[in-house]
């Protein structure tokens, strides 16, 4: 593969380009860009880790018959977030949505592990 074949389809990137912006801009976008959609992919497959790691505690307390949510642990994991979030000059607001989205979805697939554990119990 050469830096002329991008490989299979097209790269978001590239596939910007526009007539009439100056040749060294539309260059810079795309640098821009191909950067933000490797972050892009950093984030999913590092959230894709993470729910790797849920499901295992997931397990755990349905076998232990803990409940799915834990808001002590939640709130703790927001304070952090949040912290992490304004050393990292990211809007601490934005940090904490985006985690307690990730958390309602782990909540809901704990509870999906649960009902299974149960209903193999039944």
């Amino acid at each position: 593969m050469t830096t002329s074949d991008p490989g299979p389809g097209p790269s978001p990137a590239a596939s910007d380009d526009r007539p009439g912006i100056d040749d060294s801009v539309q260059a810079e976008l795309n640098r821009l860009r191909g950067s933000i959609d490797n972050i892009d992919a950093a984030v999913v497959h590092m959230l894709a880790e993470r729910f790797k790691c849920t499901q295992q505690v997931g397990i755990l307390k349905a076998e232990h018959q803990l409940p799915p949510a834990d808001p002590s642990r939640e709130a703790r994991q927001i304070t952090r977030l949040r912290e992490l979030a304004e050393n990292a000059r990211l809007d601490p607001a934005f940090a904490e949505k985006l985690l307690n989205f990730i958390i309602a979805e782990v909540i809901r697939h704990h509870e999906t592990i649960a009902d299974g554990a149960r209903a193999e119990e039944g």
